[in-house]
């Protein structure tokens, strides 16, 4: 298997990854781009020509995103349509209002060390807004991957993977403590699991799945840190060396996967600084490398199947509460 390199490294921005690349006639969807990562990947996209749909949460913020994009490149094409990950009915509300091929998915939205909150359906909230509402959107639209053909799609996960496996057998904290990191880290450890069992499902028809690790980029990420929190871990980032990027910068790893010939019909694999991340006993300096367990095969197997089990259960359950308003299960 080859390893994948580049000409870019972590000071390359999204819109260097972009340059001379002609996406034309193409469909984009980034979710949570109305800030940070997000809005830097879709500008890039629809400064190559893509038609570019921002799935937020706040429709307000995305359309503000959305004028940003426009005001810096007016030939932009660029769509808000709202979209709530933690709410599966907001997820397939999405769905079925898209009708056409899907080139790029880009599944960017997440959120980070929250207090211990649930959904509706009880699930753990940063599991079921990172990993759950990204692989139901996912996989309702996967006919759109398929008619698009050569479709790809980018998870966004993070070196904060290395904070925990999943623990397939307590995915909620049901029966442990609640621990803020190591929820967020099973979440981001999923999303890299995502990418290798959706290149295995879905390669045959012409789609393939890769996790990014954007690099330390200070977003609306951080907003559930307290001010403590942010202003130790940036003295401790400071201290150590360790250069943080712009969201531009940070853009420049998922820009690389959606559109870089070098990833022509690969998928599975897991990038940083816009190459492939080496495999690592420990994450180094806090950000860099992929654990083994975030590319385990088998447990993203495992992990595909229980999930879309807890999708459909709840489907079933929406189907009993509201007969006569479910379209999709």
């Amino acid at each position: 298997m080859t390893e994948i390199h580049s000409p870019f490294d972590a000071t390359s921005t999204a819109a260097e990854v972009v340059e001379g690349i002609d996406l034309t006639g193409r469909r984009a969807i980034v979710t949570g781009a109305s800030s940070g990562i997000g809005i830097e990947t879709a500008r890039a996209l629809a400064r190559a020509g893509a038609e570019v749909t921002l799935a937020v949460r706040d429709p307000g913020a995305g359309h503000r995103a959305a004028a940003d994009i426009v005001r810096t490149d007016h030939h932009a094409h660029v769509r808000v349509q709202a979209l709530d990950l933690a709410d599966i009915t907001s997820v397939n509300r999405f769905a079925d209002t898209w009708s056409r091929p899907l080139h790029l998915l880009i599944n960017n939205a997440g959120i980070m060390m929250t207090p211990e909150l649930r959904t509706g359906a009880g699930w753990e909230l940063q599991f079921a807004t990172n990993h759950l509402g990204h692989l139901a959107l996912t996989d309702t639209l996967h006919p759109a991957l398929v008619a698009a053909g050569g479709a790809r799609i980018v998870s966004l996960s993070s070196s904060g993977h290395g904070m925990s496996d999943i623990v397939h057998d307590d995915l909620f904290f049901d029966h442990r403590p609640y621990d803020a990191g190591e929820a967020y880290g099973q979440s981001k450890t999923a999303n890299a699991l995502f990418a290798v069992e959706a290149t295995r499902r879905w390669a045959g028809e012409g789609i393939t799945a890769n996790a990014v690790m954007p690099g330390g980029v200070w977003t609306n990420l951080q907003r559930h840190w307290t001010p403590g929190t942010l202003a130790a871990v940036r003295e401790q980032a400071a201290a150590a060396g360790l250069a943080t990027k712009t969201p531009e910068q940070g853009a420049a790893t998922s820009v690389f996967a959606a559109t870089s010939p070098l990833l022509d019909g690969i998928g599975g694999r897991y990038l940083e600084d816009c190459a492939e991340a080496a495999v690592v006993p420990e994450i180094v300096d806090g950000l860099h490398g992929v654990r083994a367990y975030a590319l385990d095969p088998s447990s993203a197997a495992r992990l595909w199947e229980v999930s879309l089990e807890l999708l459909h259960d709840h489907a079933g359950a929406e189907r009993r509460d509201h007969p006569a308003g479910w379209t999709r299960p």
